[in-house]
């Protein structure tokens, strides 16, 4: 399926999905279809996974409604699979109170396997901002993350960009949660 005719978003609802998004390696195997279709052996092969595990975890995603088929091919007699998302975007729920957030460990975790030779852009600021400043920076880096994913091109090395704008817990809750 032409990445035109894929569906916008989904959004993550079920257990299944959750369950699936949730996992490190799941994660990074929804990162290599991002851009173009693979097979398991290809996935296998930019993850460094067995076969055998890539394609355990593409069929739980596949099973979840996250990615699927989308052309097959014949090699020496044996059906080849391409897979890819099954939407541009996957939207995920807003994390419980008291549980981690799936997209920032993840986020965290691949920053940690980055190679520490290359070009990193990593910053944390502490802000004060009216209600208004939020919202407006919320705005800003919703806009910009749009601006340069539709400027992405396969062709090109993965990048990633993530970020946080929340509100801290009051220094008592957080010090109450870490007791």
């Amino acid at each position: 399926m032409p990445a035109e005719e894929l569906p916008e978003t989904i959004h993550v609802t079920t257990d299944e999905q959750l369950r699936a998004v949730s996992n490190l390696t799941r994660h990074r195997i929804m990162a290599v279809l991002r851009f173009e279709p693979a097979t398991i052996t290809q996935i296998a092969g930019r993850l460094g996974l067995a076969k055998g595990s890539s394609s355990y975890h593409v069929r739980l995603l596949e099973r979840a409604g996250l990615v699927k088929v989308v052309r097959t091919r014949k090699v020496r007699g044996v059906t080849e699979r391409y897979y890819a998302m099954a939407a541009r975007a996957i939207v995920l729920p807003d994390p419980v109170a008291g549980q981690p957030d799936a997209l920032m460990r993840h986020a965290v975790a691949d920053l940690e396997a980055a190679p520490t030779d290359g070009e990193r852009h990593v910053r944390m600021a502490h802000l004060r901002l009216t209600e208004e400043q939020f919202a407006e920076l919320g705005a800003r880096l919703d806009a910009l993350a749009d601006e340069y994913q539709k400027l992405s091109d396969p062709s090109l090395p993965d990048a990633s960009l993530v970020f946080a704008l929340f509100r801290p817990a009051p220094h008592e809750q957080a010090e109450a949660g870490s007791k």
